[in-house]
């Protein structure tokens, strides 16, 4: 959530962070309702002070033994009043709140101006897309001779599942144990095993609600909502929802692998074929919770360390600078890693790595103190990697003129030391 003192401050910084993201904002009924606001906020202030005022008469008149009675009365209607205007600011203030948890985070300075993907910036490339003496093919066409079924998927849960069988099954297990073991062992993140399901304050903390609802499963137990997790970002940040950390716990890095479920609403027609738009898939995340003044330093750091997965895999990628009009939610900043997939003959998305400042932080009201002072604490994700999408980058980038995969050196010590699929 924005810094509600900076709407209030500077409404005109806000009013042109939203039109560099073309989002539209009703702005008079923000303002309209922070008139109100501060017109009961006066009034109520004002009462509070007069009951304050006429009780420490009444304690004066008691002291000396004289009647207070028409004090007294004078207080209980100062009472009443001040009953009806606390609860009507109190229902400003809440639809205040839900007017800003509607609002997208504001963009980072350097992060460049522009419409949709067609306006970000290539940050940098890494390997060289290799040259085949055969067309090469799509992962659904590999798969169908490894073990990859949709139809079966199909049967079981509808369209935009899969299941995998035999070694490539393996394959899709080896991949997140070797993302996990990279994160844990060389770049100091620790391990986490978090709820698939998850209360809708989670969400609304993340910044998935109330924006996202559409996109998210619900599912009702013991007549309460649940929601089950798009990504791991949502259960893994919020476990130090409604805390103050130590300073010195700071900087914290954790790492999950779960599975995500999104409905993908708004996205039909789009990427339909094989396994780059499921509604369930897996990925393992990466999640830092910072100091404000280290938040972007940690956003390059996070960033390589998913390039890192990719350069181990020996994966031709680009890094991209989202622009305004592309980026997430609650985003502040975002590099999108692009995997070369040569059987699409183009480069797909495979994580996602952003700095939230203290968006999330606010709506989470997760904190840290330091010299006596309360800040909220910078959280920042990103993928590390998606799993399935990295699956089908290596059925693509080492499959032989033969239909078998060559199995990447850094995961044949998962895979029984195999050389093929």
């Amino acid at each position: 959530m924005i810094d509600p003192k900076l709407l209030r401050d500077d409404l005109n910084q806000v009013k042109a962070a939203m039109a560099r993201r073309h989002f539209v904002v009703d702005w008079e009924e923000y303002e309209s309702l922070e008139k109100q606001r501060k017109e009961v906020q006066t009034q109520t202030e004002h009462l509070q002070s007069e009951r304050n005022r006429i009780s420490k008469a009444i304690g004066q008149k008691k002291a000396k033994g004289e009647p207070a009675d028409d004090l007294m009365k004078e207080v209980g209607h100062l009472g009443s009043a001040l009953d009806r205007d606390t609860n009507i600011l109190n229902n400003i203030q809440s639809r205040l709140t839900n007017f800003l948890m509607r609002i997208p985070n504001m963009p980072h300075a350097t992060v460049p101006d522009g419409k949709d993907e067609t306006e970000n910036q290539i940050l940098r490339t890494w390997g060289e897309p290799k040259q085949y003496a055969f067309t090469p093919k799509d992962h659904v066409a590999l798969g169908e001779t490894l073990g990859m079924n949709f139809d079966r998927a199909a049967k079981l849960s509808g369209a935009r599942f899969v299941t995998l069988f035999g070694r490539l099954a393996k394959l899709h297990r080896a991949l997140g144990q070797f993302m996990l073991d990279v994160h844990t062992e060389e770049h100091g993140y620790e391990e986490v095993y978090v709820p698939y399901l998850a209360k809708a304050e989670c969400f609304e903390g993340t910044g998935q609600l109330p924006k996202f609802k559409e996109d998210l499963f619900a599912v009702s137990h013991e007549d309460k909502d649940y929601y089950l997790i798009p990504t791991g970002e949502v259960p893994v940040t919020n476990l130090y929802r409604d805390e103050i950390i130590e300073a010195k716990q700071l900087p914290i890095q954790l790492t999950a692998h779960t599975p995500c479920f999104r409905k993908e609403a708004g996205s039909y027609g789009k990427d339909t074929r094989g396994m780059i738009r499921q509604h369930q898939f897996e990925k393992v995340e990466l999640v830092r919770f910072v100091k404000p003044a280290d938040s972007y330093a940690a956003l390059d750091a996070l960033t390589q360390q998913a390039e890192a997965i990719l350069q181990k895999l020996d994966l031709p990628y680009r890094v991209m600078l989202l622009c305004t009009g592309d980026m997430g939610f609650s985003a502040a900043r975002t590099h999108d890693l692009e995997v070369w997939m040569p059987g699409q003959n183009t480069y797909r998305e495979i994580s996602s790595c952003s700095n939230f400042e203290a968006f999330q932080a606010r709506r989470m009201k997760t904190r840290f103190k330091e010299n006596n002072e309360m800040q909220f604490v910078h959280t920042l994700n990103g993928s590390g990697l998606a799993i399935g999408r990295t699956l089908i980058a290596v059925l693509e980038n080492y499959q032989e003129a033969d239909g078998r995969i060559r199995i990447p050196e850094v995961l044949k010590p998962y895979m029984g030391n195999a050389t093929h699929l």
